[in-house]
C-alpha cells in the first residue's frame, strides 16, 4: 500500500526555498520555513504574533488534514510558539501556507528567510456524522471536567 501524497505548489519568488521535508527518518513531522524577503528579517517583539508565508501552497488528500505545530526549540529557547496551536490545513484549502507565530518570550525575535518555524504533521481527519441526541452514554468519570482525574 503506498503512503498518501501531499503536493506541494512553489509560489512565485520562492525557488531558493527548499520543500517541505522530514529532517529525519523517524520524524512524525516536516519542517515548514519561513519565505520572508530575502535579506530583510523581521522581528517578532515580546507578545506580537505575526502570520508568516512559507513559500508554498498545497493539496492535502481527501479525509486527512495538516496540523502546524511549534517547533519545540523555538519554544524553549525563545519563547516562540504558534498562537492557533495545532493549526489546521483542511484538505479543500488551496491558498499560501501561513504560520501564525506569537512571541510569548520577553525578548524580541528575529526571523531571517529559510528558517525553520514550524513542523507539519499530515493526519487523518475523517467527517463524522453529527447527531443531535437527548441522553449520552454513562462512564466511570461522567461529566468531571478539567482537573478531575487528578495530578497522580
Amino acid at each position: 500500500m503506498t503512503a498518501p501524497v501531499v503536493r506541494f505548489r512553489r509560489l512565485e519568488g520562492n525557488a531558493d526555498l527548499p520543500i517541505p521535508a522530514y529532517a529525519t527518518e523517524g520524524a512524525a513531522g516536516f519542517d515548514l520555513r519561513a519565505a520572508v524577503p530575502d535579506g530583510t528579517p523581521f522581528v517578532l517583539s515580546p507578545g506580537e504574533r505575526r502570520l508568516v508565508p512559507t513559500g508554498f501552497a498545497c493539496a492535502v488528500p481527501h479525509g486527512y488534514e495538516m496540523q502546524v505545530r511549534p517547533r519545540s526549540g523555538l519554544a524553549v529557547k525563545h519563547g516562540v510558539s504558534i498562537a492557533n496551536s495545532p493549526g489546521t490545513v483542511d484538505s479543500d484549502y488551496r491558498g499560501p501556507l501561513m504560520v501564525c507565530l506569537i512571541n510569548f518570550g520577553h525578548e524580541p525575535f528575529a526571523i531571517s528567510r529559510g528558517d525553520r518555524i514550524a513542523q507539519a504533521v499530515i493526519a487523518p481527519a475523517p467527517q463524522l456524522t453529527l447527531i443531535e441526541v437527548g441522553d449520552l452514554d454513562a462512564t466511570p468519570r461522567g461529566e468531571g471536567g478539567f482537573g478531575s482525574t487528578g495530578i497522580k
